[in-house]
């Protein structure tokens, strides 16, 4: 009966990602076929590489549903209903940080800052970054649902400070700082972070899981534009004191 229910919905995770991959693996093969001319040997390495994204995207995804997100939302019902709930703010920083430094996608940017910059900014140094930024809205975002703060009072000072900064920081960096915003708010962010803050906030009297729990992938999203152009602006700091 348990392995009943945790293969249940596996069936339409796949016909998901099949429509994902599909169209992509097929312009693949046009232009393999009018302009790549690729060997045959690299071809099946795409292939095979397809099919490994193929599976691992499928169990991913699935894990989210029978598991992240069950999860997420139990944790977030345990906090909201503690009576110090104020518990939340550090857990937020704590989770956040953690999502963040998992995330796929921010490991792939981070790697590839390192190479384009020829090892410049370092991919460490750019993860941690992003994590940070992260980890840090994350815990406003939870102060948020906790006191009850309209989203707005954070986002549109938020977004003004990026507006600001984009005027001092270098193209390089603001270009980086806005690709870490969409990168950030991957599976792992959305899947448990989310959950989490819509049940602390189910939990909560007085909070409503649609105005208080969600919003905080806003937040997720503008935190690493700031804190990267943050990074670049220490950077030319740096060298300008050389």
């Amino acid at each position: 009966m348990s392995e009943i229910i945790l293969f249940r919905g596996l069936e339409a995770v796949v016909k998901e990602v099949l429509l994902a991959f599909a169209p992509l693996l097929a312009l693949f093969f046009v232009f393999q076929a009018l302009f790549l001319r690729l060997p045959r040997e690299t071809v099946l390495n795409v292939v095979k590489g397809t099919v490994l994204a193929f599976v691992g995207l499928v169990l991913f995804l699935h894990g989210v549903h029978v598991g992240f997100l069950p999860a997420g939302s139990e944790v977030g019902l345990t906090l909201g209903g503690l009576p110090y709930r104020w518990v939340l703010i550090p857990v937020g920083l704590v989770l956040g940080f953690l999502a963040a430094i998992a995330e796929p996608a921010v490991r792939v940017l981070a790697r590839e800052v390192e190479r384009a910059s020829t090892g410049y900014l370092r991919e460490r140094l750019i993860l941690l970054t992003v994590a940070g930024g992260v980890g840090l809205f994350v815990a406003l975002g939870m102060a948020r649902v906790l006191y009850g703060i309209p989203l707005l009072y954070i986002l549109i000072p938020g977004y003004a400070l990026a507006l600001v900064l984009l005027g001092f920081s270098r193209p390089s960096f603001a270009s980086i700082a806005f690709d870490s915003g969409g990168v950030a708010t991957g599976p792992m962010t959305v899947t448990f972070i989310l959950a989490v803050a819509v049940g602390a906030a189910t939990a909560m009297r007085g909070r409503n899981p649609i105005v208080d729990g969600f919003g905080l992938i806003a937040l997720v999203a503008l935190a690493p534009i700031l804190s990267v152009m943050i990074l670049g602006l220490l950077f030319g700091r740096r060298e300008a004191g050389m």
